[in-house]
């Protein structure tokens, strides 16, 4: 009695020059022509064997490269703006102020937030730095004018060390009702949501309903009440604070120039127009010029 065999043809073609065959006399095509008969893509990547890997000629190479990536990889996420943010808050429970406002700063500079400013002023005011502590402050106001505090620690630096806030127009004011990304997406989006309901109905041979033109009218309605926020915006750029104790207001921007009045630090002022390495500037107990590394704008 014949012992049954399992079959491994069935439903395999015979003219397929790359169908597998089990059956006693046929013969497997070698790997030369599979290879001729494939993408050359495909073919080079079948081609490849792992022995080729290490071969000497072009081992060392590979592994130099892999090692490469690997640190390159281990830098950036070394550097990342989170892993900043971490080194500073444990330096700032440490009690290393200066690491932690070097840290702080750097992920702000990577990534602005709002808390990373905050975090950053408060290194800042432990190294007994008012000015660089109140420009991180206004800055975390500048992304999120919601961060509560922040704006508790502004109000507790400028009592502390006398220091008066900048004086805005109406615009300005209106401004800093919401965050900054917020006045250009309502201006944007309430701009074409206009257009596009005002014009979509004659594109598609629709009458217009009367909620078309109601829309229609909120939208423009909200696009004209977003351009005095958005040019708030745009004008609160020029505002800056100064930087350094007793920074001298010169007449001229030169390094004789008379001193007109010396400034405090953290003192707020306009930024007029620049001219080499001196800005012009316009505070309440003067107009004249300053250093540029001695003041710095609140736009990050």
């Amino acid at each position: 009695m014949t012992r049954p065999t399992l079959s491994l043809t069935k439903g395999l073609k015979a003219k397929s020059p790359l169908a597998l065959t089990f059956r006693k006399g046929l013969r497997l095509p070698c790997r030369a022509s599979i290879l001729n008969s494939l993408h050359p893509c495909r073919a080079r990547f079948l081609a490849f064997r792992i022995s080729d890997f290490f071969r000497t000629s072009a081992f060392g190479f590979r592994i130099l490269s892999i090692s490469i990536v690997l640190a390159t990889l281990d830098t950036l996420a070394a550097d990342s703006p989170g892993a900043l943010f971490r080194q500073g808050v444990e330096a700032y429970r440490s009690g290393e102020y200066t690491v932690a406002a070097k840290a702080f700063r750097q992920s702000a500079f990577d990534l602005p937030a709002s808390g990373t400013y905050q975090n950053l002023g408060l290194a800042e005011w432990h190294r007994g730095r008012v000015g660089p502590a109140i420009l991180a402050w206004e800055q975390g106001l500048w992304v999120d004018t919601f961060n509560t505090a922040a704006r508790s620690s502004l109000q507790y630096a400028r009592k502390t060390a006398q220091l008066e806030s900048p004086t805005l127009t109406w615009y300005e004011v209106v401004s800093t009702w919401l965050p900054l990304n917020w006045w250009t997406w309502i201006a944007g989006g309430s701009f074409w949501i206009a257009v596009g309901v005002a014009t979509l109905p004659a594109l598609f041979r629709r009458r217009k309903a009367g909620w078309h033109q109601a829309v229609a009218a909120l939208g423009l309605m909200l696009f004209l009440l977003s351009l005095p926020a958005l040019f708030g915006v745009h004008t609160r750029c020029k505002i800056g604070f100064v930087l350094q104790r007793e920074t001298p207001l010169q007449l001229t921007p030169t390094r004789e120039g008379q001193v007109i009045t010396l400034l405090s630090s953290g003192e707020p002022a306009r930024v007029e127009r620049a001219r080499g390495e001196y800005l012009l500037i316009k505070t309440s107990r003067g107009h004249g010029w300053i250093p540029k590394e001695l003041f710095a704008r609140l736009s990050p």
